[in-house]
């Protein structure tokens, strides 16, 4: 879980750091495992596609510009850094998917005592249960929609985070659960 703490907390830090770059770069970098992009959307497969999801046109992969090259952590992003997905697949572990939810919830309440839950609820998504974690958090002076969704795959613990702007929280949250449902698991 230490592992999931860390990389959820680099992907906090990315979201900043990419917050602040005024940079319009549209570069795609290349997706890995085979990933197609489309300019309406981005179907994305990882683990030899065992684990597939959609993403708006507008996030393309950026995990080649993420400080620490590691294998298992995946960033997507819009062109302003405020939109992004971070996939960490990290080594499975015998914990239940609600106990790993409730300590993520004490760890980001930990790094930010304003932390608002908005909900930790177990879901089924193509057929597979996992564990949802929607919280507003604070980064960089801005306040930001984050779905965390936790479950397990291929002998792998999956972390996908959701990150969004938290202006209007409804739409953050009806567009964090719309990339949510595509996920599709083989």
């Amino acid at each position: 879980m230490r592992k999931v703490a860390k990389y959820l907390g680099i992907g906090m830090l990315v979201f900043g750091l990419s917050a602040c770059d005024n940079s319009k770069d549209k570069e795609t970098v290349g997706a890995p495992d085979g990933a197609e992009q489309t300019q309406a959307e981005n179907k994305i497969s990882l683990l030899d596609g065992k684990l597939a999801f959609t993403l708006p046109g507008d996030m393309s992969d950026q995990s080649g510009k993420v400080g620490t090259q590691a294998n298992n952590m995946h960033v997507y992003a819009d062109s302003t850094g405020r939109k992004a997905v971070i996939i960490i697949l990290s080594d499975d572990t015998p914990q239940g998917l609600d106990t790993l939810a409730q300590r993520l919830e004490n760890e980001q309440r930990a790094r930010d005592p304003d932390l608002q839950v908005v909900t930790n609820k177990a879901i089924t998504v193509n057929g597979k249960p996992l564990q949802q974690l929607d919280s507003i958090v604070a980064s960089g002076g801005k306040q930001a929609y984050s779905a965390v969704v936790l479950g397990k795959v291929d002998n792998h613990l999956l972390t996908m985070q959701v990150t969004l702007p938290a202006d209007d929280q409804q739409k953050a949250q009806s567009a964090a659960e719309s990339i949510i449902k595509t996920l599709t698991f083989k």
